[in-house]
């Protein structure tokens, strides 16, 4: 659980006790943010995408992901942003300095120190061989042993058991950890956790907006969240559609509010799996492509 500091409102100097919210890693594990005490809050005037997430590390796997920005909304009706510190910079900044040394090493053996690399021809067969797929005929004269198969002779001699077969289960994933939900922000927040508890990685605003609620993005799936109290209508699922057609993408929508009973009937023909968002942040499966999606995930 993570620690509780006090919080200041730089409006109505009233103090709060604020504790940031945990989320549960790909890993499993939670995963909280790192608050600093040393800043002071920040009043948020105007909402955006990119300042609303903040790249957090796993302590437990060492995975960086993007999570909710800890804010919190004063009685005074001011929002406040609550000052994080990254606690991966120092692990960040070591793989990088191991990196230099690494390519560093890299350089020193290309030089002739290395025993394996020999002699300067010995580096040109390298990296006619990493760039063509087989080694350079040229070279046979200077490095002074046979050359090496080509890569797909090599591939064909693989045992079967080493060439990757198509997931045929689902893969084993914690339980999903919802967000409560008071705002319309707290339903994208929501969606996007689910969208990233399914296995979909790199969310982000979608570049078109939809012509009701908020368009989420991820390498493949295209999603709409509709956090009105009206039900979707068969307008709105036509169009997540198409623009996800254009886009070579499937999609996925939720909505606060439920659908519309022709949405629902065009949503299975289209193929397009539908979520209702509860209040409690956990997104309820509306149509049998949403119970495939939940199964399968990415």
């Amino acid at each position: 659980m993570s620690e509780s500091v006090p919080v200041r409102c730089p409006a109505c100097r009233r103090e709060h006790v604020y504790a940031a919210p945990s989320y549960p890693c790909v890993c499993g594990a939670p995963v909280a943010p790192v608050l600093d005490r040393s800043a002071l809050p920040e009043a948020v005037t105007h909402h955006t995408w990119d300042e609303g997430w903040v790249t957090i590390r796993c302590e437990s796997c060492g995975r960086a992901d993007h999570w909710p920005r800890p804010e919190l909304g004063c009685p005074c009706g001011v929002l406040l942003r609550i000052p994080v510190t990254d606690p991966g910079a120092d692990a960040d900044a070591a793989t990088s300095g191991a990196d230099a040394a690494h390519s560093s090493g890299a350089d020193s053996g290309e030089s002739g120190e290395s025993p394996e690399s020999g002699s300067h021809e010995g580096s040109h067969e390298g990296s006619y061989e990493g760039s063509l797929g087989g080694p350079y005929e040229g070279s046979r004269e200077h490095s002074g042993r046979p050359p090496r198969k080509p890569r797909a002779d090599r591939a064909a001699r693989l045992p079967a058991a080493a060439i990757p077969l198509p997931r045929t289960a689902p893969v084993p994933r914690p339980a999903f950890q919802p967000v409560v939900i008071r705002t319309a922000r707290d339903a994208v927040t929501a969606a996007a956790l689910y969208l990233r508890w399914l296995g979909y990685r790199d969310i982000r605003r979608a570049d078109q907006r939809p012509p009701s609620g908020i368009g989420l993005a991820a390498r493949g799936i295209l999603a709409q969240v509709d956090p009105t109290v009206r039900p979707a209508s068969l307008r709105d699922v036509e169009c997540l559609w198409l623009t996800a057609m254009t886009e070579s993408a499937g999609c996925v929508y939720f909505s606060l509010a439920g659908y519309e009973e022709d949405a629902r009937v065009c949503a299975d023909s289209l193929g397009i799996p539908l979520f209702v968002l509860d209040l409690t942040g956990t997104p309820q499966p509306v149509n049998s492509l949403a119970d495939d999606l939940i199964a399968t995930g990415d």
